[in-house]
C-alpha cells in the first residue's frame, strides 16, 4: 500500500501532527509529539490497537511517499529529521518485538 502525502501541508509541528492525525486517522487521544506519532505508526498493521485508520495486512509495510520532499527538507527541516528518524525508530521496535518492519519512506521530487 502506498500513502501520497503532500509535505507541502507541513509548514511547522502544530500543521505537521494535523496533517498525519487527518491522513492517518489517529485517535481523538493523539499526544500531538513523536512519541504518540510513534505510537500510532507502530500499529499500522494492528487495526485491533485503533490507533490508525489506515492498515496493511501483517507481514506487509506501508510506503509513505512524501511528495516535495526536497522542499520539505529545506523549509521544516526539524520535522523532516525527526519523520526520517521515528519513522526508522517504529521499525526498529517493532523488530526488536519480533515482528517486520511496516513503514517504509518514499522520496518523490517534484
Amino acid at each position: 500500500m502506498i500513502v501520497q502525502l503532500d509535505t507541502r501541508q507541513i509548514t511547522n509541528w502544530e500543521t505537521f501532527h494535523d496533517v498525519f492525525a487527518r491522513q492517518f486517522g489517529f485517535p481523538g487521544f493523539y499526544g500531538r509529539n513523536m512519541d504518540a506519532w510513534i505510537d500510532c505508526m507502530t500499529s499500522l498493521d494492528a487495526p485491533e490497537d485503533g490507533m490508525t485508520s489506515i492498515h496493511v495486512p501483517e507481514g506487509h509495510a506501508l510506503a509513505l511517499q512524501l511528495d516535495h520532499v526536497d522542499d520539505f527538507a529545506r523549509r521544516c527541516p526539524e520535522q523532516y529529521d525527526a519523520l526520517i528518524e521515528c519513522a526508522a525508530f517504529v521499525n526498529w521496535r517493532r523488530i526488536e518485538q519480533g515482528f517486520p518492519a511496516v513503514l517504509a519512506l518514499s522520496f518523490f521530487k517534484q
